[in-house]
């Protein structure tokens, strides 16, 4: 058991637990996250800025610079989850954020010279996406490590809060860096908050229980298939897993279509496209920051099916919007939509760190975010083809109804039988 686990499980009858503000590691690494995040939100709208302006990139080219960021999710989570486990999760954090300094700081220092190409591009998004791969995975099994039980949902939520204030203020402050700095100087912005990253970690005190000793009949593919096991012959987890990745599928369709709705169907100028995007994602902060105590309040392990099924069900009024005033609904809908998948998330994440044991827990993120992740791209095809056949609105409304029945994957699980997450899985 880590130093902090122990410190909160020591105290006599009547004592009054430390608030997660008062838990020094914690605050590290969520302060040098919060600067990653930003970061990270900063270079989304950056690099394909630097395509466009800087190389001329065509359309193809561009699409081709998204695709390598997240290629590395599909690829290689699950190797990425066996290794994880096999070694120390702050070390692989450490070293990833330092590549990932130097990879995208590669990327400004080239502008400078007047070296910059395509192909460098290519090679930093589809590095950094390697990098990011194994660093989200070793964070999400690390919070274990940093956290007890009691404050997990908590701790997770901020974490959470912390990722949708990136995305609401993040393309805000990267587009006033463009403008200052050029798309390539705003770069540097994200490589200093590797930096920040850094230092961050490196003052946590904690330790992390040393991993189990490797059997001499182990196998990078037996580890592999031992965390798809665990995952897959769980009653809860693949229950999880259905319902997350069912979400996902139908959130693909719905995110394929926002700005043709908004654009084609509602006549919404672009400038006021950003500002239902930033009112959409004051949902996310909303959910992160109230997460924990919803879930004190209805239970831990209900909440989880009712984020799903009774929170999200008004998201279903986007697709009645209209032009006008009606446009308000947009941001209403999808604001209610990501206030209930943060709550979902911060709560199916603290479930999954609960009942897996901690030498599984790398795999058994890995696993879950291949396949969750896996389902995002076959929405947007798929939400591309019935908006060609059947209409933008149509296909708009069966996506959120979809989004929204994907909650029943949880509710007819054994979750339905439970208030609260079970205690956590020995180690």
């Amino acid at each position: 058991m880590t130093d902090v686990a122990n410190e909160l499980h020591d105290v006599g009858p009547g004592f009054e637990r430390p608030s997660l503000w008062r838990q020094r590691d914690f605050m590290l690494l969520w302060s040098g996250q919060t600067a990653s995040e930003m970061g990270s939100a900063i270079t989304q709208l950056a690099l394909p800025l630097v395509a466009v302006v800087a190389l001329n990139a065509s359309t193809l080219e561009v699409g081709l610079l998204t695709a390598a960021t997240t290629a590395a999710f599909a690829l290689i989570a699950l190797p990425a989850g066996a290794l994880v486990d096999r070694g120390s999760k702050r070390s692989i954090m450490i070293v990833c954020d330092v590549l990932r300094l130097l990879i995208i700081g590669s990327v400004p220092v080239a502008a400078a010279f007047g070296t910059l190409t395509m192909a460098q591009l290519y090679l930093v998004a589809a590095a950094a996406g390697v990098c990011t791969v194994f660093f989200d995975v070793s964070y999400q099994s690390y919070v274990p490590s940093l956290v007890s039980a009691e404050y997990r949902m908590e701790a997770n939520g901020k974490l959470g809060t912390t990722q949708a204030f990136a995305q609401l203020g993040g393309p805000g402050v990267g587009g006033g860096l463009v403008a200052v700095l050029g798309a390539a100087g705003a770069l540097a912005a994200d490589a200093i908050s590797y930096a920040v990253s850094v230092a961050s970690l490196l003052g946590i005190r904690t330790r992390e229980e040393p991993p189990p000793a490797r059997r001499p009949e182990e196998t990078l593919r037996s580890r592999i298939a031992e965390g798809l096991r665990f995952v897959v012959g769980h009653k809860v987890l693949r229950k999880v897993v259905a319902c997350t990745g069912t979400a996902n599928l139908f959130g693909g369709m719905s995110t394929a279509l926002e700005v043709i709705f908004l654009v084609r169907e509602l006549h919404v100028p672009p400038a006021l496209i950003g500002l239902i995007t930033a009112g959409t994602a004051v949902g996310g902060i909303v959910g992160g920051a109230l997460a924990g105590r919803l879930a004190r309040r209805i239970g831990s392990a209900r909440i989880i099916w009712m984020s799903m099924l009774v929170f999200s069900a008004p998201q279903v009024v986007a697709a009645a919007a209209w032009r006008g005033w009606g446009v308000l609904l947009v941001p209403l809908g999808w604001g209610v939509a990501y206030f209930a998948g943060m709550v979902y998330n911060v709560a199916q994440l603290s479930y999954r760190q609960s009942v897996t044991p901690p030498e599984l827990m790398g795999r058994m993120n890995a696993a879950v975010r291949w396949v969750v992740w896996g389902t995002l791209p076959l929405g947007g095809i798929l939400g591309g083809v019935l908006g060609t056949q059947i209409g933008v609105r149509p296909t708009l409304a069966l996506a959120l109804v979809g989004s929204w029945a994907a909650g029943w994957f949880v509710f007819f699980s054994p979750l339905r039988r439970l208030r609260d997450v079970p205690a956590p899985a020995a180690g």
